[in-house]
């Protein structure tokens, strides 16, 4: 079984940036992928990216692309976001997921909801 820890989040003012970062560990294979999903109050969940740790593959929600950046250090098991120009409309509870496949653009979500792990979330706060 895999386990996730979450750190970083916080409260930030509009156009700041956080980096959250997610260690998996517990059985880890060399290939996997890693991503962010966030679900804000009154609001449907919403995947923003991921990353295959065999080829760096990322994907992107369009609300986030330019913005943030997602990575991959395969030595420790962990996986960066970092969010520049934060909008208010980014605050939401982010999660950090693992799952053992690949980052295929949106067809990561539902195979990672369906057979992957989330972690406990991390509340991000954007002040205007």
């Amino acid at each position: 079984e895999v386990q996730l820890v979450e750190s970083g989040g916080g409260l930030v003012q509009a156009g700041g940036s956080l980096r959250l970062s997610c260690t998996a560990s517990g059985f880890i294979s060399d290939d996997y992928a890693m991503g962010w999903f966030r679900q804000a109050p009154g609001k449907e969940r919403e995947g923003l990216t991921c990353i295959s740790s065999r080829d760096n593959k990322t994907y992107y929600t369009e609300s986030v692309k330019g913005r943030f950046t997602i990575s991959v250090d395969n030595a420790k098991n962990t996986a960066f976001l970092q969010m520049n120009s934060l909008k208010p409309e980014d605050t939401a509870v982010y999660y950090c997921t693992f799952h053992r496949g690949y980052c295929d653009g949106p067809n990561y979500w539902p195979a990672v909801l369906a057979f992957g792990t989330r972690g406990r979330g991390a509340q991000v706060t954007v002040s205007s």
